[in-house]
């Protein structure tokens, strides 16, 4: 394909799962970040890729960085700093940008402030098409298909475990901002709430789960005509991010994954009608990749939906995407229906 994708913070753990999944499809990535040393030594590893230094502070640098590629992926958190700079980029240049927020109110300003220069501008800019945000918007797409509107929408995320990488950790650190839930057709600020209990399918299994919403939340809403969206992680996994000893991911197979298992199990109601759809696989920092790439390949393509602010579930057919991840990445159930309790 010999498509340039320029990464920004590509020297980063997920950046480096990008740059991999990117080069085994056949594209030119070009590796983007603040820190010279960082990409060059980088770079050394894929017998010197292109290198562009970039600062968030610095336009030019940005612009510089970006001029000569197809499409820019941000995978430099925290995203509510380098969001914007970033985007702003992207439109000045006519790039489709792509980051992987799983910070609320970054998605929020971006809807907010970009949608009408997007449009305008006939440019895409999808932000949280990641774990969080992407694979619940395109998973509650998919499961709800043929439904004109939606009372509910509920994501059970079970991990194993969580081991947080140091940009997990900083934007933590940096997202001190209120969580929203969508409840009666509106954002609403996250009540405290007693755990529950969710059956996984094996192995996950049976889990404790509490309220923890995420991207997701906003970009299944800003498309779909739904009522009600909660999204639940697993008790175990907010632990281990909030246990300060907790180490960074290790390494485990040929794809530089961790031994991090993961379920995704998304319901949906519809009056009387129930609709399940699971996906399971390893390492959700890994599997973001494929789903960044396949974002790529279809923009490429020219397989999208529409120009401006939108978001994975929204810009492309998601059944479809769904049905081309390679099952080594990611596993995803038939959808099932059946009558609600």
């Amino acid at each position: 394909m010999e498509n340039n994708i320029a990464i920004y913070g590509a020297y980063g753990h997920t950046g480096k799962f990008i740059v991999s999944q990117l080069l085994h499809q056949g594209f030119n990535p070009i590796l983007c970040g603040r820190d010279k040393e960082k990409l060059l030594s980088y770079s050394q590893q894929f017998h010197n890729l292109e290198t562009k230094v970039a600062d968030i502070n610095q336009p030019n640098s940005l612009d510089s960085a970006f001029t000569d590629s197809d499409i820019i992926i941000n995978c430099a958190g925290p995203y509510l700093d380098t969001a914007e700079p970033v985007i702003q980029s992207a439109l000045r240049l006519g790039k489709p940008y792509i980051d992987l927020s799983a910070e609320q109110k970054s998605v929020l300003d971006i809807f907010q402030k970009y949608t009408d220069q997007a449009k305008q501008a006939k440019t895409i800019i999808i932000p949280a098409a990641a774990f969080y945000g992407g694979l619940g918007d395109l998973l509650s797409t998919a499961l709800t298909e043929g439904w004109d509107e939606i009372d509910e929408i509920n994501i059970y995320i079970g991990l194993d475990s969580w081991h947080p990488t140091k940009g997990t950790r900083l934007t933590g650190e940096r997202n001190h901002y209120q969580r929203f839930v969508f409840a009666n057709g509106q954002l609403q600020p996250l009540q405290a709430s007693e755990p529950i209990i969710w059956n996984f399918p094996k192995p996950m299994e049976t889990i404790e789960l509490i309220a923890v919403p995420l991207t997701e939340i906003i970009t299944i809403s800003r498309h779909l005509n739904v009522k009600n969206i909660n999204t639940f992680i697993s008790l175990n996994s907010i632990q281990d991010i909030r246990n300060a000893e907790t180490p960074e991911p290790k390494p485990t197979d040929e794809k530089n994954r961790s031994s991090q298992l993961f379920c995704m199990e998304v319901v949906a109601l519809n009056g009387n009608k129930k609709r399940n759809i699971v996906a399971q696989g390893k390492d959700i920092y890994a599997v973001t990749a494929p789903l960044v790439v396949e974002a790529i390949k279809r923009i490429i393509a020219g397989k999208i939906k529409k120009y401006g602010v939108t978001t994975i579930g929204e810009i492309f057919e998601a059944t479809d995407f769904l049905n081309s991840l390679n099952a080594d990445d990611i596993t995803i159930s038939q959808i099932q229906e059946s009558v609600a309790d």
